[in-house]
Formats: structure tokens, C-alpha cells, sequence
């Protein structure tokens, strides 16, 4: 280390020559020394990103369905989304290899399923959510890190399609609708690759839809999904579009910053 230092004190003694007075500052992250003209800053770069940063997701999701009517397995079909799936995460790095992050997210999640031969059902509903979670890995540099946590969605509108034999022959949307429950917990875990790719697989263990929902059809109270079960499980591909310029750790870590009125010369080491 003394020898490393060796250029930095001949730098010094030729640029303070001629001064006769210095003012040392007390500070735990830079010391400068400093006349009217020129100013002498040493420091250190940081292992990793300091403080809260943003970034922004838009994804495309894949669902698949576990159902059951009357106990029964109920066919249905894989069903993909891509608008508008969105989210805004509020990241923290305690490390250079661990962080945590929350945000917000809107979704488009549902299921495609066929009760019958004849009879085809879309239902999907948008919602609101939280995240909570955590990474391990390059979360620094972003060459590659895993991620986990947990999410709670709240429903906003639900929007079911009805087609018989091909045709479709109903279709309607409720905001803030009974038909399911209007918060929806979930867990997930995924990992993300540079430059901003990643990749990951959420369950939902709630029921998608609300058993106790009824309407009325002729005086007689209608159950609709009373014996039917559903569970959600996504394989979601995104891209972090937004504050993806992730912090690069210097080999040298510490510096000395000479300024001269405009001119900036630094030095390394």
C-alpha cells in the first residue's frame, strides 16, 4: 500500500510547493485539502449501490389452471397475457450480493376453461399488487441473481367471455366484482440474467373464484362457482426496461480528485 501511495505524495509535494497554510477537513469518507484555486479531494468508491433505486418491469404471463368441478378434474387451457402486465420496484442492496425490494404491479391473470365440449369460458380479472422480496446473488453488477418473496394482489375488474361451439355468445365485466376475492396472495421466486432479463414462476394458493358469490334468477339464488376449484400457477418472462444501469464496483477502489478552476485530473489506486 505505502508504494501505491508513493506517486500520489510526489503529486502533492510539486502542487503544494508554494503553500504555506492548510486546512485539513475531519470526514470519515474524504479528505480534501484546498486553496483558492486548487482542490485536492481523496476517497473511496463504494462496494456496491448505495441508497433506493427504481426499476420497471413489463412482462408477458403464462397460466396454467389446477381445476376441479364437484371434485372432478375440469379440462383447461394454458392461457398467455401480455397486456398489461407492469410493475415499479423500490430496490435496496445491503450488499453487494443481497437486496430486498417492494413496488406496485398491475396484472392480467385468469384461466381458459371448458366444462364442456360445446361450452368455452375465459374469466380473467386485472388487479393491484404489493410485493415484498429478496435477492441473492450479483445483485450489483446484475450478471445474475435469484429473487424470492410474496405478493398481495386486490382484484379491480373482472371480465368473463362465453363461447358455444366456437362462437362466442356472452360477455360481460364487473369492477370490484364478487365473483372472486378481492385480495389474492401469492408467492413466487425467479431469477434474472444481464441485461435485464429474467424469468419466474408465481402460485397462487387462493381459490380464483368465490364460492359464497350468488345472483338471482327468478326468485332462486344462483351459486355459480360453489363446487368448482381453482388454483393459479405463472411462468412469467419480463424485462427491466427502466433503471437497468446497474452499479459497477471499481478494481481500484480508492481516488485522489486534483480540480483547477475547469480542469479535473484523477488518480486511482
Amino acid at each position: 500500500m505505502k508504494c501505491k501511495l508513493y506517486p500520489v505524495l510526489l503529486l502533492l509535494l510539486l502542487s503544494f510547493s508554494a503553500v504555506f497554510a492548510q486546512q485539513p477537513t475531519d470526514t470519515t469518507t474524504t479528505d480534501s485539502i484546498k486553496n483558492a484555486k486548487l482542490s485536492i479531494t481523496f476517497g473511496k468508491y463504494p462496494k456496491h449501490r448505495e441508497g433506493v433505486y427504481v426499476t420497471s418491469d413489463l412482462s408477458g404471463m403464462l397460466s396454467f389452471a389446477s381445476m376441479k368441478q364437484d371434485g372432478e378434474h375440469m379440462r383447461n387451457i394454458p392461457r398467455f397475457s401480455f397486456i398489461f402486465n407492469y410493475s415499479t420496484s423500490f430496490n435496496k442492496d445491503f450488499s453487494k450480493n443481497f437486496g430486498v425490494f417492494t413496488g406496485l404491479n398491475i396484472k392480467n391473470i385468469g384461466l381458459i376453461s371448458k366444462p364442456y365440449d360445446s361450452l368455452k369460458l375465459k374469466q380473467r380479472v386485472y388487479t393491484l399488487g404489493i410485493p415484498i422480496g429478496f435477492k441473492i446473488g450479483d445483485v450489483t453488477g446484475g450478471t445474475f441473481f435469484f429473487f424470492a418473496g410474496g405478493s398481495v394482489d386486490m382484484a379491480l375488474n373482472y371480465k368473463e367471455k362465453q363461447f358455444v361451439d366456437g362462437e362466442k355468445v356472452h360477455k360481460f365485466n364487473e369492477w370490484f366484482s364478487d365473483r372472486t376475492p378481492l385480495l389474492m396472495p401469492s408467492i413466487f421466486a425467479g431469477f434474472r440474467i444481464n441485461p435485464g432479463f429474467g424469468l419466474k414462476v408465481e402460485y397462487y394458493p387462493q381459490n380464483f373464484f368465490n364460492k359464497d358469490f350468488h345472483y338471482t334468477d327468478k326468485g332462486n339464488k344462483i351459486y355459480p362457482y360453489k363446487n368448482t376449484d381453482a388454483n393459479l400457477v405463472f411462468v412469467t418472462l419480463g424485462y427491466n426496461f427502466g433503471g437497468i444501469e446497474y452499479f459497477k464496483v471499481k478494481k481500484k477502489r480508492h481516488y485522489m480528485k486534483m480540480k483547477n478552476g475547469k480542469a479535473e485530473f484523477e488518480v486511482n489506486y
